[in-house]
């Protein structure tokens, strides 16, 4: 039952990495084009420079 007491901070200590690791990429923008690149795979018409 003591590792309870361990377990509570340890998860919350990742749960908090995670989630500033999420807004990390947010402020980043990670984001901003999700659909872009997979499109962009495939279509016939991609370029040596992509946009910046």
């Amino acid at each position: 039952m003591q590792i309870i007491a361990y377990l509570i901070p340890v998860s919350l200590f990742l749960g908090g990495l995670g989630l500033g690791a999420f807004f990390w990429a947010l402020r980043s923008h990670q984001f901003e084009d999700p659909e872009g690149d997979s499109r962009r795979i495939l279509n016939d018409d991609w370029d040596e420079h992509p946009k910046p």
